[in-house]
């Protein structure tokens, strides 16, 4: 079994080749992006096996079914970036891994909620410099605020179970209701209750059509004033604009971001010697409320083995012609 993997960097290659010790498949690393231009490469091998950026839209399923590929492994649980009808129709099965460490990424949310609240980046370098004055580090107690989670699956539910412990009062959206967020205290409402409720919202769902700029102008408007935002989700949830529009009227009190809308060009790699043309990221850049991290709220040890482990798992259930419970065509009409 030869496998093309690609958006490959060191720790993927590390991960992946101590999982591939029991499975003995043979892997080929490419650091680049998916797409039509590049598919070429993946002439002669058996399967792919992308990330969050790469490019499965038709055109490049298409190339990649006449060129022999007869699997493809996402290792994630995003599936945004696969039209997944036209690999059903091309007779490509597509995988992924549901759930890696939910923790990983809960915790990375509490993380930037914690950060931007008592302005720890912002003190750190002060006191590098020997200030040590407090002024523009005031920050508030969670205990007692309203967190609002917009999806309580394993990663909203990790949350909400991390938040739950510092005392805060949990309402949440979700068309599938989780008993266990409910046996937390935690409770359910209508996005525009949690919109007005919440003193702090946390995206934790999937990018569909529908969620597409769930925030966005209008949603903003009914939030409370000083609202703090995060989103460790997906970039395309929020219109990157209106949340501009909120940080300059003072709407959003602070804002952390994992993700970003148009990423695929920026993350996962250095263009520290470069100049950035996105001056949409760099609008947000130059507000010292928000704090934008690179899409790592996955990157754990743990997390990175399970991704692996899951990864191969799934193409060996796919090899051996036997039924994957982590396939995503199966289901696809």
């Amino acid at each position: 079994m030869r496998i093309a993997v690609f958006s490959a960097q060191p720790y993927d290659k590390q991960f992946l080749e101590q999982e591939n010790q029991e499975t003995g498949f043979q892997l080929s690393y490419f650091d680049l992006l998916l797409n039509e231009t590049n598919a070429d490469l993946c002439k002669g091998f058996d399967a792919v096996c992308v990330f969050v950026n790469d490019d499965l839209s038709p055109p490049v399923l298409t190339k990649l079914k006449n060129l022999g590929i007869r699997f493809i492994a996402l290792r994630c649980a995003g599936f945004n970036n696969v039209d997944l009808v036209a690999a059903k129709a091309l007779g490509v099965p597509v995988v992924r891994v549901p759930a890696y460490s939910p923790e990983a990424v809960a915790e990375h949310t509490l993380a930037l909620i914690l950060t931007l609240n008592r302005k720890t980046h912002r003190a750190y370098n002060r006191v590098r410099e020997s200030n040590f004055t407090l002024n523009g580090l005031l920050g508030f107690n969670l205990h007692g605020k309203t967190i609002g989670l917009i999806g309580t699956g394993q990663i909203g539910l990790a949350t909400a179970k991390i938040l739950s412990g510092f005392g805060c009062n949990l309402v949440a959206y979700d068309p599938y209701p989780s008993d266990e967020y409910l046996a937390l205290g935690g409770q359910y409402a209508t996005l525009n209750h949690l919109y007005s409720a919440a003193d702090i919202i946390s995206l934790h769902c999937p990018l569909t059509d529908e969620s597409q700029h769930l925030i966005n102008t209008d949603s903003l408007a009914q939030m409370k004033q000083g609202v703090m935002l995060i989103n460790t989700s997906r970039g395309g949830l929020v219109d990157t604009q209106a949340l501009i529009q909120g940080l300059k009227s003072r709407k959003i009190r602070a804002l952390g971001l994992d993700v970003y809308e148009q990423e695929s060009q920026l993350f996962f790699h250095d263009h520290s010697g470069e100049i950035i043309d996105d001056d949409i990221f760099e609008r947000l850049q130059s507000f010292p409320n928000v704090l934008v991290t690179g899409h790592q709220g996955f990157f754990t040890e743990e997390a990175l083995s399970e991704i692996a482990r899951t990864t191969l798992d799934n193409i060996t259930c796919l090899s051996n012609a036997q039924p994957c419970e982590n396939e995503l065509t199966q289901n696809i009409s």
